[in-house]
């Protein structure tokens, strides 16, 4: 167990509302902490130093970068669970490994061998495998960060070092520690996952001798060693030597890769290690390094609100298991790609022939209860549960004393809520990975714009929408990501009207204005249609109906007679597109009507107890605003007869709310 060292006068008690216990550690970027969260559960808070970003540009640009690391697979590291800001500090909330550090360990007991070094080589190798296929390069890999738990090697820290790069007003130097920092690191040059191969190898050297490769002396000494002296590799031998000397080269594009570490290290095992012996069926001959891979493009990550797997069980700390952990996560990633593309193969084959039938899904059900979680801005309380299908990304507080309503967006699927002060809106794609964003202000040009902020990478990019006075305020994203949907307002006296919609291109940035300026249809916003192809909007006076159109703005169909959408509804549609929902004609508080999408037959009436529907939860449920009393307001889901099933969100008392979900769509495009 990791030394846990009592709270200082100067720490805080809580982090982002997590209770801190002791302290961890502390060194150059700040001070981590060990802490409960709100279910009871150990994590680890790292609390960046206050010079590490300095504004809140600074902290913005360092959150962004940290929340790509939350898409890492778990193979062999601690998951990043989110981050946060307090005091005007980042925080990094991520998975607590009980176990010492890879340096404690051989400080403290001595350099690593036999099998021991060799599944330690495999662990973090995997480790270094998920990292890479999400897209992100670790740039500070060295012993400090690999975390001995009772299941194998942990890899910690990743994505932290490229933040503080980005962010840092300390120095010029590339973030990073010299005795394991490649050449192109050093000479400020772009780094990639070859930088990453360079330090695992540097580790290897300091695990199975106690030494780093290029000493660790003077920090001029240390970095001329690694532009131009060879390694010291006292201490290895074997196929594991051999491994390590080529990823020590100093020419980045002669490394192997980490998915080419695994399999030559589980092609030549050691004696009696069993399983590496099972997996060196399909390896690479003796001797041979495979073609260098291009650069894996990250998989897509699982769409907003889709079911995250569960953690895996916790195992008693016995040899054999931490064996078999180690290894098991390498013959998973392994297993991952040869399975992805058996399934493409499959799948190409599958469509030459005849459409497999399709599964009869069975009907959802509505977790029972969620975990409580308070959030930034007032009086909110959220409830969630891993198998919702929904996912709160952002929402919107009235502030009675500056008169106006302040922003906040999440920073990653299931991360924390970040205040944006200067922001009209805000809105996080299905997959989380951009944020798209509408200021306060227009352009210096009199343009309005929204900007799409790429998490992965850390990009910023303006649109220029519409000029003066007319504004364009965010609608939603496309189920897939690729598009935003704005609507076009202009102020008429006192009131704002819609008089068109803008689709933006999230790969080209490019923009399309459509004017419509129909009267019948200027009192609602836009919304996409079932199919995303166009757009829908709510006309007439008296007998409602919905009316279709295409991205040039012409009508394509109706269907009358079908009510009102409710004010502030996200998500007209279901899921699936199959269906929506609206306000019945005629009808009384709380009757709803769901409509046929294709051919605009009513399917189904019933009443409940929501004052406004918000939204579809699945495609059997609905969520929606419910208030219990006079002062106290609920987001609830409810089914189709009226019931309300589980309460989403607890508003307190004189707290105006507007809430954003994302939705997954079950199979869908």
């Amino acid at each position: 167990m990791p030394d846990i060292a009592p709270l200082r006068p100067g720490d805080p008690r809580s982090l982002g509302g997590m209770d801190l216990l002791g302290r961890l550690g502390e060194g150059g970027q700040g001070v981590v902490y060990l802490a409960t969260d709100p279910s009871g559960a150990r994590v680890a808070i790292k609390w960046l130093r206050s010079d590490q970003a300095a504004d809140q540009v600074s902290i913005g640009r360092f959150l962004r970068e940290v929340e790509v690391a939350q898409q890492v697979a778990p193979f062999c590291t601690a998951a990043v669970l989110g981050t946060g800001v307090e005091l005007d500090r980042p925080f990094i909330v991520s998975e607590f490994i009980d176990g010492p550090s890879l340096q404690q360990v051989v400080q403290q007991e001595g350099p690593r061998g036999g099998t021991t070094l060799h599944r330690l080589a495999i662990g973090t190798a995997t480790a270094l495998a998920a990292i890479h296929q999400a897209g992100i390069v670790h740039r500070d890999f060295k012993p400090a960060n690999v975390i001995i738990g009772a299941d194998g090697p942990r890899v910690i820290d990743f994505g932290i070092a490229r933040a503080l790069d980005a962010t840092s007003t300390l120095s010029s130097m590339p973030v990073g520690t010299p005795s394991y920092m490649p050449p192109e690191q050093i000479m400020g040059h772009q780094v990639g996952p070859a930088a990453d191969l360079f330090s695992w190898g540097g580790t290897m050297v300091y695990a199975a001798s106690g030494k780093a490769p290029f000493g660790s002396d003077t920090m001029p000494a240390v970095l001329n060693r690694v532009l131009n002296k060879p390694p010291d590799l006292s201490g290895l031998d074997g196929p594991l030597l051999d491994v390590v000397m080529a990823c020590l080269d100093k020419d980045p594009a002669r490394r192997p890769t980490a998915e080419q570490v695994i399999i030559r290290l589980l092609q030549r095992p050691v004696p009696q290690s069993g399983i590496l012996a099972q997996g060196s069926a399909a390896a690479i001959p003796a001797g041979a390094w495979p073609a260098p891979a291009a650069y894996p493009t990250p998989p897509p990550t699982a769409p907003a609100g889709q079911p995250r797997p569960a953690p895996a069980p916790k195992v008693k700390p016995r040899t054999v298991l931490v064996m078999g952990a180690a290894v098991g996560c390498a013959l998973l990633v392994l297993a991952g790609v040869v399975t992805v593309n058996q399934l493409n193969r499959t799948t190409a084959s599958a469509s030459l022939t005849s459409p497999a039938p399709t599964p009869t899904a069975p009907a959802p059900t509505v977790p029972a209860t969620g975990t409580p979680l308070k959030v930034p801005g007032g009086s909110i309380t959220i409830y969630e549960n891993e198998s919702d299908p929904i996912t709160l990304t952002s929402y919107e507080v009235y502030d009675e004393k500056g008169k106006e309503w302040v922003d906040y967006a999440r920073q990653s699927l299931n991360g924390t809520f970040v205040k944006y002060p200067n922001n009209k809106e805000s809105m996080v794609s299905p997959d989380g990975r951009y944020l798209a964003t509408r200021g306060k202000n227009y352009s210096s040009d009199d343009f309005d714009f929204i900007e799409i902020i790429d998490r992965r990478s850390g990009g910023e990019v303006t649109v220029k929408t519409v000029r003066s006075p007319l504004q364009s305020t965010i609608r939603s994203w496309s189920k897939d990501g690729s598009k935003i949907l704005l609507n076009v307002e202009e102020k008429t006296g006192d009131e704002w009207y819609y008089v068109g919609f803008a689709v933006v291109d999230v790969a080209t940035h490019e923009r399309e204005i459509v004017m419509v300026r129909d009267k019948q249809v200027q009192e609602t916003a836009f919304g996409w249609d079932n199919e995303e192809k166009g757009v829908v909007n709510v006309y007439g006076d008296q007998d409602k109906g919905l009316r279709f159109y295409d991205t040039a703005g012409k009508v394509t169909r109706e269907a009358p007679g079908i009510g009102t959408l409710a004010s502030g509804t996200m998500d007209i549609f279901s899921p699936s597109g199959r269906t929506f929902v609206t306000d019945c004609p005629d009808g009384g508080d709380g009757d709803h009507c769901l409509w046929d999408s294709a051919t605009g037959k009513r399917l189904r009436t019933f009443t409940s107890e929501c004052d406004k529907v918000l939204g579809w939860y699945d495609e059997t449920h609905l969520y929606c605003w419910e208030q219990d009393n006079a002062t106290r307001d609920n987001v609830q889901v409810v089914d189709f007869k009226g019931k309300l099933v589980r309460k989403l969100i607890d508003i307190g008392e004189d707290v105006d709310y507007s809430p954003i979900y994302t939705i997954d769509v079950p199979g869908g495009s």
